[in-house]
């Protein structure tokens, strides 16, 4: 019981957090209301004749399809709630009823709220799509699996439902499906509520029907029930499938698994000695870090002057909102650069101004590369930039996601052979060679660890062949072991000849003192220090020891640490100084802008920088649905073609046009939406790397 009160609990947090999909649905229902009152909007429709059931027909059948349709969004708020059940269930926190039943019974009042004979049975129908719907999130388990099958089954049922197809009209091979569709039992009882009433007991006067009143006329021509007591036959019929569907729902989560439940395995060196040991020239060779790489590259620096950044504000105000102020600096080929500072010093916003990926707000200053002004369309070509959050396609495989970056960003002339050759270079330099095979999977559930996608992330910048990489806090959220081989694979990106810049977070001794020179900035955009940090940090420490008042550092203590702590804020107001004006009057600016002047002045000889200007899943689910609807409608309107000697037979025929209209469309919207939920990151960042615009990958 304790179990069962804790889900509750959160059940009902999960539903007020989530509150706007549940406001979305009322909504989306209330335009359809409206939407539906106009299109039959009379001050009183005529009823009481045969000629006028057909409009009720359709709009109750419209009622009941927006009703289903309504329940979907439990099918992917139930997917995306799998992989954490999953992880609880197996680690024996509660059964999968304790799970299931609170999911079912917070979800009666939303029901309640949305839609006491006709508002009983939309309640009963509603309750049903709903536990349909999460029984069918858990037997797919992926989005683009359970779209496809749910819109299947939805188009089985409502063919069989009773109204595209009478009931008299479905062949004996298929009459057991009438029987088993819950939306036969809910159109029944809408229907039988309606034209049993007092405005549809006009007597028949039609010779070919025996039933007496003209409701009762409608209800046969359309195979449905006739009795008011099969009103509650089918009411209960719907709440038991809602049973029914819930308890398959419990089932299901008990002992289903995840689909493609794998985490990507890596032997270490030392396992991978134990059962292979190699002798030393082997071990040798492979420490040799390839410099020669297949496709040369030119080696660029950057040099930015007095370069200020504003936020978008109006221009009275410009002054306010200023995030970088008076930042001068240098970035060099083969010098791996550390930009420091704590959050909010401006370091991310820099790295943003400097690889032109700030798309409002006002920029000034000057920015060079190799003595040539940054002209944004060329610069974007020769420079990769590693976001912090790791993006990648999830159902690819690492060579792959490779591949498909250099087939993209590599100049058109260099061959498909060279291409590959030089993706298998990349692989080897970040050390990628034994993940080649493993699919990318999605973070936190499958594949690739968060180490192992930071370095596919410098991949997949490396395989552009750049001049200049920005990496955005590469060691972000790494224990020592997993920062170690990112920085060991950063600094033989370096060792190439490249130009890195790396903000930095986690300052431990071995990641700082892996950087050549440092940036550090302070609160309100502002350097403290730009210079080499020299071995052990030493020109680091001697610059900030020779500012008077400031504390030594102590025997054994992280330079990182201490640098942090005697340019603090508090240590200005402390020592009433303000070390971007100490830096601004040092020798080492002088120097940091002497080496500007000089790598802004083109060397002779130079030229400025020119260029001219897989889902299986997806794709298989397609294909397979497609056919099989093509054979259900075969079998299901087998020789109704020719049939044409009464109304239903065309009413038939119209019904199987209309559904194969919609649920083919349905069918591809169902298992394309999760597709582009999930690339359409991957585009985000790929269209700022400037792989390619939307137009093409549109059309694509």
């Amino acid at each position: 019981m304790e179990l069962l009160k804790a889900n509750l609990a959160r059940e009902l947090l999960l539903m007020k957090r989530n509150a706007f999909v549940y406001i979305f649905r009322t909504t989306q229902i209330t335009i359809m209301s409206v939407i539906a009152f106009t299109v039959f909007f009379r001050t009183e429709m005529k009823s009481g004749r045969l000629e006028d059931g057909g409009k009720f027909f359709g709009a109750l059948f419209f009622s009941l399809l927006n009703v289903m349709f309504n329940g979907v969004a439990e099918l992917a708020l139930t997917i995306m709630r799998l992989p954490v059940f999953f992880k609880q269930r197996d680690s024996m926190f509660y059964p999968a009823w304790a799970f299931a039943i609170p999911i079912w019974i917070m979800k009666i009042p939303i029901s309640i709220i949305e839609f006491f004979r006709q508002l009983l049975a939309y309640i009963g129908l509603h309750q049903m799509a709903s536990s349909l719907y999460r029984f069918i999130a858990v037997l797919g388990r992926i989005q683009i699996v359970a779209g496809a099958l749910a819109t299947f089954l939805l188009l089985l049922i409502f063919v069989l439902g009773g109204f595209i197809v009478g009931k008299d009209d479905i062949g004996p091979w298929m009459k057991w499906g009438y029987y088993i569709s819950p939306i036969m039992y809910g159109q029944n009882a809408i229907v039988i509520n309606e034209f049993l009433d007092d405005r549809w007991s006009t007597p028949n006067h039609d010779p070919p029907f025996s039933e007496p009143t003209v409701g009762k006329v409608l209800l046969k021509s359309r195979g449905m029930f006739t009795t008011d007591n099969m009103f509650w036959v089918c009411v209960i019929a719907l709440f038991g499938f809602s049973h029914l569907f819930n308890l398959f729902f419990v089932l299901a989560l008990t002992y289903l698994n995840p689909l493609g439940d794998s985490k990507t395995v890596v032997l270490t060196e030392d396992e991978k000695n134990q059962k292979h040991p190699q002798t030393g020239t082997e071990m040798a060779t492979r420490n040799i870090v390839t410099k020669g790489l297949v496709l040369p590259f030119q080696p660029l620096s950057v040099a930015f002057d007095h370069v200020n950044y504003y936020i978008a504000m109006p221009a009275e105000m410009k002054t306010q909102g200023i995030e970088l102020e008076d930042v001068s600096g240098t970035f060099r080929p083969g010098i791996l650069t550390a930009l420091v500072g704590i959050s909010g010093a401006g370091k991310t916003t820099l790295m943003d101004v400097l690889a032109g990926r700030k798309t409002s707000g006002y920029i000034d200053g000057s920015i060079s590369i190799s003595g040539y002004p940054k002209k944004q369309e060329t610069f974007a070509r020769v420079t990769g930039y590693c976001e912090q959050n790791d993006i990648h396609s999830p159902h690819v495989t690492v060579y792959e996601s490779l591949v498909y970056s250099a087939w993209l960003r590599l100049a058109p002339d260099i061959t498909t052979e060279t291409r590959q050759m030089f993706v298998e270079e990349i692989m080897d330099l970040v050390e990628l060679n034994p993940l080649r095979n493993v699919i990318v999977g999605l973070p936190g559930v499958d594949g690739l660890s968060t180490e192992q996608r930071k370095r596919l992330t410098i991949a997949v910048e490396l395989v552009a062949n750049p001049s200049i990489i920005f990496m955005d806090e590469p060691t972000s959220g790494l224990d020592a072991r997993a920062a170690a081989i990112v920085m060991r694979t950063v600094r033989n990106t370096v060792d190439t000849g490249r130009t890195v810049v790396c903000t930095i977070h986690q300052q431990s001794i071995n990641i700082f003192e892996a950087f050549d020179e440092l940036l550090l900035m302070k609160i309100g955009g502002k350097i403290s220090y730009t210079g080499p940090l020299g071995h052990h940090s030493n020109h680091l420490i001697e610059y900030f020891e020779s500012i008077p008042g400031v504390n030594k550092i102590k025997q054994g203590q992280n330079p990182a640490t201490w640098m942090l702590e005697v340019s603090s804020s508090a240590v200005e107001d402390q020592l009433g100084v303000d070390f971007a004006d100490i830096y601004a009057n040092s020798d080492l600016y002088k120097r940091s802008q002497e080496l500007i002047k000089v790598l802004s002045t083109p060397v002779p000889g130079s030229y400025d920088i020119y260029f001219p200007t897989k889902h299986p899943q997806y794709n298989a689910v397609r294909f397979f649905m497609t056919t099989l609807i093509g054979i259900l409608f075969g079998v299901i309107f087998w020789d109704k073609g020719q049939k044409m000697n009464q109304q239903q037979d065309v009413m038939n025929l119209m019904g199987a046009m209309y559904a194969a209209v919609v649920f083919l469309g349905g069918t591809n919207t169902a298992v394309v939406q999760s597709v582009v939920s999930i690339e359409r990151t991957v585009l985000y960042r790929e269209k700022a790397s400037g792989m390619y615009s939307t137009i093409p990958y549109t059309f694509a």
